[in-house]
């Protein structure tokens, strides 16, 4: 039955180390981000969003930012995939 079911997403939350973080301004506000969203793709990629806090304080939107190209955060993405994937692999079935 495994090969017949559709899986319509796969998604972790990743807490961004505090020396990788950075700040984004979005409308007029700027952000601290600390938080990535890493999704595969149907096609096996990886799609990361970045979120965060305001700066000033507060809860602020829920607003999403993208990930500036840095090798770094690149290599924390691609490590939490594979640390997804092996959490997943070893599950132990529904309590």
């Amino acid at each position: 039955m495994s090969g017949d079911l559709e899986v319509s997403a796969l998604a972790v939350n990743v807490t961004i180390p505090e020396a990788l973080r950075w700040t984004d301004t979005r409308r007029g506000e700027a952000f601290t981000l600390t938080t990535l969203n890493v999704r595969l793709l149907p096609d096996g990629r990886l799609a990361a969003k970045a979120y965060g806090r305001p700066v000033g304080g507060g809860r602020g939107a829920y607003v999403s930012f993208p990930v500036p190209d840095r090798p770094e955060l690149a290599a924390l993405i691609s490590s939490a995939a594979g640390r997804a994937g092996a959490l997943w692999a070893a599950h132990r079935g529904l309590d």
